[in-house]
């Protein structure tokens, strides 16, 4: 990695989150104590959670939080694993129940994540880390294996978005916890994480292929009857089976610990203590901290601002209209806000749009072209999906390139997602259809790998929670969308494929537009 920069490095003129940031908030940093004490942060709170960085950080990368980044990336690939497995069984659960709008399997599953995304991020403040982050799966694992019954259209899609309501919270709940363990100095694992995204769609197209491939009704099939269709249900149990597996392994053969700033956010400071020594512990070191360390932060007459409700509102002041108005403070952070907001919403767009139909484009495109067959589909699903993984690996180098960085190379890999989507409805062939999915997967997980480091570091630390709620709500908003443009925009044409292609082209020239390059310097 490059060489990271502070303040103090930087040269006159250079972009710098703090000096833009300072500027922009000269009035406040001039009376802090005002600040805490009108709500921006709860200044009890904001003190130990500092004291319990500083311990982790001492205590640095060991045993403990190797084992916690294997199962976060359970987390990591369940995210991208179901939204997969609703695309793949898309056609052959079309064949078989006839919907008159098809998309709405799509739009049940997006309205499920913005839910999981909101209940998860909520609730993990309320009932703890430990707990959302092994319900997630297993309401994912539940779900997922019932809906192999399913008897109608109707129940796949209730079930459809039962389990999303579990892989919507993976996300914000495995970030925050391995974050709260991770030291300072090893969060670029949070990027590497990534690649677990990528894996996930390998694993499942390449279940899918003998299954869907098999056992499910040609796209040809005038009648298909359940007897004929079953591949789609089998996948759906393998696809659950894992998910309980992944569910019993953080469960079972893994002691998560509860985050030490959730306990100290009860009232715990004790327990909050007694995990950081124990973490300390399973790496062969020892801690220095003490009860004395958090308890000396209490104000008289007991941990004011450190019980439940000081929690909850904590996690509801992320949309505080203060932190909001603090991204707008000048005109580059006014416009910085605006585009990657712009950016992801464009992504939340057409990324479902198109990818979410592929399997189906896949069959209709491949029928015209003298090979429609499951087998065929689904193979194909299997070699794009493999694409995917060194274009993870290939983003992690591009934005360390001089003169390149985050801007470049997320600016020309969502660009030319865009062309390669465009790019595939001119094929004449199988052979050229799926050699234009497999550029568009490799250039999109570049843009992925990408777009999850970048977004972060170009928003101020004291309002970070909140950008980065901002565009997650931006992209979840507009993946309900994409169904539902999917089913006017008649599915059965190329449509899909001209505005997602167009959204891709819009938010790789936004980038551009950027006013902040953020590599070689630290997120401040």
């Amino acid at each position: 990695m490059a060489d990271l920069k502070t303040d103090s490095d930087v040269k006159p003129g250079e972009y710098s989150h703090a000096n833009e940031y300072s500027h922009a908030n000269a009035e406040l940093e001039a009376a802090p104590t005002a600040v805490l004490e009108e709500g921006s942060l709860d200044p009890v709170y904001e003190a130990k959670a500092r004291v319990l960085n500083k311990a982790i950080q001492d205590i640095g990368m060991g045993r403990y939080q190797w084992q916690l980044f294997i199962v976060i990336g359970f987390g990591w690939a369940q995210d991208n694993l179901w939204p997969i497995v609703t695309s793949l069984i898309f056609t052959p659960v079309k064949n078989e129940f006839h919907p008159t709008r098809a998309p709405f399997l799509t739009l049940s599953q997006n309205i499920g994540l913005l839910v999981g995304a909101v209940f998860w991020g909520f609730g993990c403040d309320i009932f703890g880390r430990r707990w959302a982050f092994n319900l997630t799966i297993g309401i994912t694992a539940l779900f997922g294996m019932i809906a192999a019954g399913s008897p109608n259209f109707a129940a796949i899609g209730v079930f459809a978005a039962l389990w999303s309501v579990g892989v919507g919270g993976n996300l914000p709940v495995d970030s925050a916890i391995f974050l709260e363990f991770l030291p300072g100095s090893h969060q670029y694992l949070l990027t590497i994480l990534s690649i677990d995204w990528a894996f996930a769609q390998v694993v499942a197209t390449l279940i899918a292929w003998p299954l869907l491939g098999n056992l499910t009704c040609q796209e040809t099939q005038a009648v298909c009857t359940k007897s004929e269709n079953m591949g789609w249900r089998y996948f759906m149990i393998c696809m659950g089976g894992i998910a309980l597996i992944m569910f019993l392994l953080r469960f079972v053969a893994f002691t998560v610990f509860e985050s030490p700033k959730f306990l100290m956010g009860k009232g715990k400071d004790a327990e909050a203590v007694r995990v950081v020594h124990e973490v300390a512990r399973r790496n062969g070191k020892t801690s220095s901290l003490t009860l004395e360390d958090l308890e000396v932060f209490n104000p008289e007459g007991g941990p004011r601002g450190t019980e439940a409700a000081a929690a909850i509102k904590r996690n509801l002041e992320k949309f505080n209209f203060t932190h909001v108005k603090a991204l707008f403070a000048t005109k580059k952070l006014a416009l910085s806000t605006s585009l990657i907001t712009t950016v992801w919403a464009f992504i939340g767009l057409g990324f479902p749009l198109y990818n979410a139909f592929l399997p189906y484009i896949q069959a209709t495109r491949g029928a015209e072209l003298g090979d429609g067959s499951t087998y065929i589909t689904y193979r194909n699903s299997l070699i794009i999906a493999v694409l995917g993984v060194p274009g993870c690996i290939l983003g992690g180098w591009l934005v360390e390139l001089p003169n390149f960085g985050r801007k470049g190379a997320l600016a020309l890999s969502t660009v030319l997602t865009g062309v390669f989507l465009f790019a595939s409805t001119t094929a004449l062939s199988s052979n050229a259809l799926l050699g234009w999915n497999c550029a568009y997967s490799f250039v999109s997980n570049i843009m992925y790998a990408v777009l999850y480091a970048y977004t972060p570091e170009i928003f101020p630390t004291k309002d970070r929670g909140t950008g980065n709620a901002i565009t997650a709500s931006a992209n979840r908003i507009f993946g309900i969308m994409a169904p539902i443009i999917a089913m006017f925009a008649n599915l059965e044409t190329s449509a899909p494929v001209y505005v997602s292609g167009a959204l891709f082209i819009a938010a790789g020239l936004i980038v551009l537009a950027m006013p902040f390059e953020s590599r070689g310097k630290a997120s401040l």
